[in-house]
């Protein structure tokens, strides 16, 4: 991030602001970092992988879900809530692929409502966003 940061620093402030907005949302934390870890692996953003599942693990995350997320739907692992919250996600971020369907959006708003479906949705934008941003910048993750 430092040469957004460097070159045009404002680019790197409004996504810190659209990050403390988003920390501010009543989901579960656990539920915000799935949700980041899932658009990122379907943008192929490793730095953003690697960033978010060591989030959620520090916040008690299981190494059993984070392994099943990208089949998540293969598992029962996951809650009707977060089942949703990820059908949202790959939604959004596959959206050129037809838009949100109907039938997603209306089983979102049934069990999240309009402000958690409201607050998946800019998640989601958030981490589209930041995957973005990493990938045209050839950011990668670290070695522990």
């Amino acid at each position: 991030m430092s040469l957004f940061k460097e070159a045009e620093p404002r680019v790197y402030e409004a996504m810190s602001e659209a990050e403390k907005q988003l920390k501010a949302f009543d989901l579960d934390p656990k539920l915000k970092e799935l949700i980041k870890i899932r658009a990122s692996q379907i943008n192929g953003c490793g730095y953003c992988i690697n960033m978010h599942t060591k989030d959620a693990r520090e916040l008690g995350e299981t190494e059993q879900r984070l392994y099943a997320l990208s089949a998540w739907w293969e598992t029962p692992f996951f809650t009707e809530q977060e089942e949703i919250a990820l059908k949202v996600t790959e939604e959004v971020t596959n959206i050129s692929n037809g838009g949100m369907p109907d039938e997603v959006y209306e089983e979102a708003i049934a069990l999240l409502g309009e402000r958690g479906f409201a607050q998946v949705v800019f998640i989601t934008n958030t981490i589209n966003s930041w995957n973005r941003i990493a990938i045209s910048s050839h950011l990668m993750p670290e070695e522990d």
